[in-house]
């Protein structure tokens, strides 16, 4: 059976990477739909190859080019980020792949649910931001989701058929500053921090993995995901990143869900499951294969870690708050305007200051994340 997909965020390093799946899979995949945030070049070319249903750029004053670049194809084009919450809604639409980054996936995540799409999520600051609502929308609609996030991802697999569980355990690569001193991360670049010993990802995801927020990012998900209380959900660090996460059950065995480091496994089996099928991609040579090794996290040089606990066991409107600050700080220190520790700083004094909303709705994670961010926009104007 041929799945009809909408990837949001296309032009994107899960994006790119869906379409590598799809162009591998062309008898189970079709691609209805492409939406990117401001590259208008590749989305015109990604549109040429696989001549989707539609596509949308965000960025109105690319339309355009988009549209006359695509005038001699029966594509639709459209603009704007109200375009994006109608295109999830599309009837020839089945799954959406949620490869936004950040906040900005919430809404349309919200619109894909409420009409009864599937979802392949990797924007996992949907479940940060308001996993309550998410939880809630995806029972009342009835439909599927699952993990693209290599962590969450492992975990899903080593559940299958395992209901008794003791603890989820996230693995982490420890990023490329694990042996670095406090002192020495007080003047890291993001040039730096952008070198990922393992993974590539995106400028935003590389630095939230240098700061281990995106691991916290990913207890606050699990915890939504699976259903599982924080004190349950422990995070090691494991450098190699061969062994993606583990479930220990309430018998005291382990699961681990093993393979290289590459995305498109966990994306592919997010669209095939609760099937597995064939790839070219590699297999761990475990005859040739460096030692495994395992560590606890330092949470004092890795405060984002802590905050995220913080957040996630406060609960309420409190990961929206870390969620806004957090993207505030890593956009301003990718643009040199602070330091790498002002990143913890900036999260946990809007943590400290911003209003607490114990039972949130909708129009208050809005709210939230409005008032959040230009709390700590302020915060970083008074670091500069």
């Amino acid at each position: 059976m041929t799945k009809h997909i909408a990837i949001l965020g296309s032009t994107g390093s899960i994006g790119t990477q869906t379409l590598d799946v799809a162009r591998a899979n062309t008898d189970k995949l079709t691609v209805e739909v492409l939406t990117a945030g401001n590259n208008a070049d590749l989305l015109i070319k990604q549109a040429r190859e696989f001549k989707p249903n539609a596509v949308v750029i965000a960025d109105e004053t690319k339309y355009e080019q988009v549209k006359q670049a695509l005038a001699d194809l029966d594509v639709k084009v459209w603009t704007g980020t109200q375009a994006i919450e109608d295109v999830v809604q599309m009837s020839t639409v089945d799954t959406v792949v949620t490869a936004m980054v950040g906040y900005v996936g919430l809404s349309s995540t919200i619109k894909a649910i409420e009409a009864g799409k599937n979802i392949a999520l990797s924007n996992k600051e949907t479940l940060v931001v308001a996993g309550e609502l998410i939880t809630e929308l995806v029972a009342k609609h009835k439909v599927k989701v699952t993990p693209v996030d290599s962590e969450h991802s492992a975990i899903f697999q080593c559940l299958v058929g395992e209901p008794e569980v003791e603890k989820l355990i996230i693995t982490a690569s420890g990023g490329p500053f694990r042996t670095k001193s406090i002192d020495e991360l007080r003047t890291v670049t993001p040039q730096q921090a952008l070198k990922h010993p393992n993974w590539n990802m995106g400028a935003k995801i590389t630095i939230d993995s240098a700061t281990m927020m995106n691991k916290g990012l990913e207890v606050i998900e699990a915890h939504w995901l699976f259903d599982i209380p924080y004190e349950q959900i422990e995070v090691t660090v494991h450098p190699q990143s061969i062994i993606h996460s583990m479930v220990q059950f309430v018998d005291g065995s382990v699961k681990a869900q093993m393979g290289l480091p590459d995305m498109r496994l966990p994306i592919q089996y997010a669209l095939s499951y609760p099937y597995r099928w064939p790839s070219t991609f590699g297999r761990i040579d475990f005859k040739n294969q460096q030692p495994l090794t395992f560590e606890a996290p330092d949470l004092e040089k890795f405060r984002c870690l802590a905050l995220a606990y913080e957040a996630l066991g406060k609960g309420g409107n409190m990961p929206a708050i870390m969620n806004a600050a957090n993207e505030v700080a890593v956009a301003a220190f990718l643009k040199e305007r602070i330091g790498f520790l002002d990143i913890a700083n900036t999260i946990e004094k809007t943590m400290q200051q911003m209003p607490f909303v114990k039972n949130p709705t909708y129009t208050d994670y809005v709210e939230t994340d409005k008032e959040s961010r230009e709390f700590a926009r302020n915060i970083v104007g008074k670091i500069i």
